[in-house]
């Protein structure tokens, strides 16, 4: 085994995180997805992990497709009929910093996420993504 084959997740993870409050509405959420240019927000209560929102998660009840003059308060309004938790994934998976990056790979692939929270004794430290992965593995070419 290589040492390579051990690299820490924590090595390419994002630690510069933003992150969505429970009790955040969807229009935070939406601007949020915007201004970063991200696709996966981690949902904490406090320091803990609670959910993941993803873009994708936003779009699907965001039915507003441009055949409104007004898209604006259409989105608005369907926004104000959800809360983060009621879209966000919950029950994800979390994975400790230490774990590697093969490791990962390997849970991203098996289950079809496309992010996982990073948590170190129950606080969110980080997020790696799929965008992440491929990004460490074009390095190594």
């Amino acid at each position: 085994m290589s040492l390579r084959q051990r690299t820490p997740i924590s090595t390419i993870m994002t630690t510069n995180l933003v992150v969505l409050n429970k009790t955040d509405g969807l229009d935070t959420a939406e601007r949020l997805f915007k201004e970063h240019k991200i696709r996966h927000i981690p949902v904490v209560d406090g320091e803990r992990v609670i959910g993941m929102l993803s873009l994708t998660d936003l779009l699907r009840i965001s039915f507003a497709d441009g055949a409104y003059e007004d898209e604006e308060s259409v989105e608005t309004i369907v926004y104000n009929m959800f809360t983060v938790p009621q879209v966000m994934a919950k029950n994800i998976q979390s994975i400790p910093a230490d774990v590697t990056i093969k490791e990962v790979a390997e849970i991203l692939a098996e289950k079809e996420y496309h992010a996982l929270p990073v948590v170190q004794d129950e606080k969110l430290v980080g997020i790696v993504t799929t965008t992440d992965l491929i990004k460490y593995l074009l390095d190594q070419y």
